[in-house]
């Protein structure tokens, strides 16, 4: 609940608007009576009349009074702003129902169309949940037809009733798995606009561009005009007269016509000054290759935050600051504004880093194995524009193939997850991200402190369905596969070579990668001359491939006197483009890849004979090690597998109460301050749980012999005696459990030998319990993490989690698939399926607990911990024996129910 006359700071964000420009959404203020004013009289007659249902010109001082003080909890207003203008507002007001509130927007009549009224929707429906409220009502005039379609396309029920003229909507404002869906839409749709506006420009300017050779504005001039791009390009720089040929202009100001993308590259004292040029003239995106924002500690840090700022309050995206820069083979536009020489070669690869230096590093590599891109980001600092960003646009763009991305941070995990999995189905998503790195942000970002487990980036990348790789190397590895060959339909390979033992490498390596060698042939002879070698080798390949069990081939080969690979890749490529099934090549005794084999393979007269592009060679990918080659091809396998599997629905549960929940939750934190946990007593907990299904095994504390019995009868004998004490209650090696006590004379017995037993503790608390069926002890945590939102954690209670570290890891919302391969993937849980003659559980049961816990966990970031230990799993069911739930005011979540940029 938000205090009276307070807000929470996360209610103020940057929105991306439906044409990928940006506005700034933010609680109104008594201070907005002017601007609310000046937005009003620049409304149309019409537009003034369809929001108050009569004409008038100008509001009194009344009326600014109302709109703009509110309270932030019974009446909430929000504007979203384009530098100093209002361009939109919406507002609620509570009715004397207090679960309902009325609504009502204003779009400023030149931002129409642009999505600002489903943004204000989501972020008010966010807010009025936060203050208890369920539903909304608007009353809209019947020719208001765009405010209507507002409300019918947002994904919520919405009942309508005509009357007096006046058409009344009323809906509630939960989220709904259609309303989720819209958000995404609308969202993916928004930020894939925003990247093709700076990856597809009309026209742009370098502001920097110098005359010196070699200087970075000379490079980014330069290498723009030398790759071709297809649009005008202008040099700014005030003390040139002529730039590359070209007139040099004093200012943006002066660049005659618009200007989509803006290339910066003065120091950085100067680019906030410049931003506000480009502001000012219509620029739609800038690229800051300019270091020494937040890579320059704390003064550079408030650089690049007054930067994004100014940038988003006229609308524009940045890339950068400390970019390399961005790139885009299309034909029709041929974008080379960065520090790459050339322009690469055109391809199916969409490439994004984040530092300068590794993108550099890309770039060889890309360059090193022709392997052809797409377009490519390198975000820098990542201020504004991110991976995220870039995965949007590659989604719907029909030139990207694959998508490959070198992460040194993510700063949104959890939408990164979602957007992932979405594109990972349609395209393979390669993702290098080192150990090392861990959860972080880069500079410059909002500091949240990862609590999540060990192990959970990694689940939540499994779970996505990208392909983790360490390196760029392997990253490459895998992108020279994905981008030209067929993605293979299982796991059998054939491996054909000229070397018995290469070959057995080759089948132990794929072996250890879990292919499955169906065919080899390790004898081929390649010695006889290039009529005979090559029809044989067509002959043995074209079999192998027809064969159903072979989805993939790799040919690996020593070097063969008389026949140079230009002269077997053709082959091989032939082969495998009739099958349609990848196929794959290695080269042996080449350290890196093959483009080092030049020299190294003889030709017939003993010199070097490669082709043109080897690592490309007539459309193969080629390795220079068997190791390699392997490697990469079973990272492919396994998406292939990821992909093609039944990916589970989200299910519908039944015995779910929201409303119930959030008042528990409600009243749980009536008292809590912004900082610290509340852990809910066993009334409250049970409450909570009941309301999500989940019915907790009942306990009774007691403090005398005499009421332990009236408990034990109350629940029904026989009963359990426990420590009330967390490190014991599950102790029976300690004492702090005793179970099936069939009466009140063993009951008695029990307490007073437990107590004696215990009192090197501190004599801890006792309570009687319902006895469970015997069963498997599980072990269910959940947690809000500050950074990858919720985690939840399964395990076999005992030595398995608590010495071995034995979790598995998923991240909210679960399918009935995830929550299948939550309880199968620790180690231990063969227990579960049958085990030293004991029978199987009811893991469907726990497959339900689970789905019930990750529902929760998601709909309720109040929820900071929630621990279920045990649940006895028995072949009939299960039980929750003892849960813990501590509660804290509701963290910005990464991820929300109302879009937002982060910083």
């Amino acid at each position: 609940m938000v205090a009276d006359g307070l807000y929470p700071e996360y209610w103020e964000a940057d929105v991306v608007l439906r044409d990928g420009s940006t506005g700034h959404l933010r609680p109104i203020s008594p201070l907005d009576a002017d601007a609310v004013q000046a937005f009003h009289m620049r409304q149309s007659q019409a537009s003034i009349y369809l929001r108050f249902f009569t004409y008038k010109s100008s509001l009194s001082a009344k009326e600014l009074k109302r709109f703009t003080e509110v309270d932030h909890v019974g009446r909430v207003a929000f504007v979203v702003t384009r530098g100093q203008d209002i361009i939109g507002i919406g507002r609620y007001d509570r009715l004397d129902d207090p679960d309902e509130a009325e609504v009502a927007f204003n779009v400023s009549d030149a931002y129409q169309g642009k999505g600002l009224g489903s943004i204000l929707l989501e972020h008010l429906a966010a807010a009025a949940r936060e203050n208890g409220i369920r539903r909304f009502t608007a009353e809209v005039l019947p020719e208001n037809r765009k405010m209507i379609t507002v409300f019918a396309e947002a994904g919520y029920e919405v009942d309508r009733h005509f009357d007096d003229g006046v058409v009344e909507l009323t809906f509630n404002i939960d989220p709904t798995d259609k309303s989720r869906a819209v958000m995404e839409a609308r969202e993916h749709r928004a930020e894939a606009r925003s990247m093709q506006t700076l990856l597809t420009p009309s026209s742009v300017a370098v502001i920097g561009a110098s005359r010196s050779w070699g200087s970075v504005g000379y490079s980014l001039l330069e290498h723009i005009v030398d790759g071709g791009y297809t649009g005008p390009v202008a040099g700014v720089n005030p003390e040139a007269f002529e730039l590359n040929g070209m007139v040099a202009y004093g200012s943006i100001g002066e660049v005659p016509g618009p200007v989509d993308l803006a290339v910066i590259a003065v120091p950085y004292d100067q680019v906030l000054a410049v931003t506000e040029e480009c502001g000012r003239a219509g620029v739609k995106g800038l690229l800051v290759v300019t270091a020494g924002f937040a890579d320059d500690g704390g003064e550079g840090l408030a650089r690049q935050r007054a930067l994004v700022h100014s940038a988003r309050s006229y609308g524009m995206r940045v890339v950068g600051p400390a970019s390399l820069g961005i790139i885009n083979t299309e034909p029709g536009v041929r974008l080379n504004a960065s520090m790459a020489p050339i322009l690469p070669e055109a391809g199916g690869l969409g490439l994004f880093s984040q530092s300068a230096a590794i993108g550099v590093m890309l770039h060889a590599a890309a360059s090193r194995r022709s392997l052809g891109l797409s377009s490519a980001l390198s975000a820098g600092n990542r201020a504004d524009v991110s991976g995220n960003d870039a995965m949007q646009y590659w989604e719907d763009d029909p030139k990207t193939r694959a998508v490959a991305l070198y992460l040194e941070s993510i700063g949104n995990p959890r939408k990164f997850s979602r957007i992932a999995r979405r594109l990972s189905r349609l395209k393979p998503v390669i993702v290098a991200k080192s150990d090392v790195m861990g959860l972080q942000l880069p500079p410059g970002h909002a500091v949240r402190t990862t609590q999540a487990p060990s192990g959970a980036l990694d689940a939540m990348l499994r779970q996505s369905g990208v392909i983790r790789v360490e390196t760029t190397e392997q990253l490459m590895d895998v992108a020279q596969i994905v981008v030209g060959q067929p993605v293979p339909s299982g796991p059998g390979v054939a491996i054909f070579s000229n070397s018995l033992a290469l070959g057995k490498v080759l089948a132990d390596a794929a072996e250890s990668q879990e292919l499955d060698v169906v065919r080899m042939n390790a004898h081929l002879d390649l010695d006889a001359g290039q009529s005979v070698a090559l029809s044989a080798l067509r002959t043995a390949l074209g079999e192998a491939l027809e064969d159903a069990a072979v989805h993939s081939l790799v040919l690996t080969l020593i070097p063969a006197v008389g026949l140079a690979p230009d002269q077997i890749l053709p082959v091989l490529h032939e082969c495998g483009t009739a099958a349609g099934k990848p196929v794959v090549a290695c080269f042996a005794g080449v350290l890196d890849s093959a483009a080092q084999l030049e020299g190294l393979w003889p030709d017939r007269d003993g010199r070097s004979s490669m082709p043109e592009h080897p690592a490309e060679g007539a459309g193969v990918p080629c390795f220079g090690s068997p190791g390699a080659a392997v490697s990469a091809l079973g990272a492919v396998v396994r998406y292939s597998r990821w992909r093609e599997r039944e990916h589970g629905v989200f299910a519908e549960l039944d015995g779910i109460d929201d409303d119930n929940a959030a008042a528990v939750l409600g009243h749980a934190l009536s008292d809590v301050r912004d900082v610290g946990l509340r852990r809910l007593d066993s009334t409250q907990t049970a409450r909570l749980l009941a309301s999500y299904g989940i019915e907790l095994l009942p306990s009774i504390p007691f403090d005398s012999p005499e009421e332990a019995v009236e408990a034990a009868d109350s629940l029904g004998w026989p009963v359990a005696l426990k420590s009330v004490e967390e490190n014991l209650r599950h102790r029976l090696d300690f004492g702090g459990v005793r179970l099936n006590i069939a009466d009140a004379p063993a009951l008695r017995a029990g307490i007073a030998a437990m107590r004696a037993e215990l009192q090197a503790f501190g004599d801890p608390g006792l309570e009687v319990q319902t006895m469970a069926p015997a069963g498997q002890a599980c072990v269910i945590r959940a947690i809000e993490d500050p950074l990858l939102g919720p985690v939840v954690s399964f395990g076999l209670a005992g030595d398995a989690v608590n010495l071995l570290d034995d979790w598995a890891h998923g991240i909210p919302p679960l399918t009935t698939v995830d929550a299948a391969e939550l309880v199968r993937t620790p180690r231990a849980s063969r227990r579960l399926r049958g085990y030293q003659g004991l029978p199987p559980v009811d893991i469907p049961a726990v497959e339900e607990l689970l789905l019930r816990v990750a529902l929760l966990k998601d709909r309720h970031p109040e929820i900071a911990l929630l621990y279920f230990n045990p649940v006895l799993v028995s072949p009939a069911g299960l039980a929750v024996l003892n849960a813990e739930i501590s509660v804290g005011n509701p963290r910005q979540r990464t991820d929300s129910a109302r879009r937002a940029m982060r910083d």
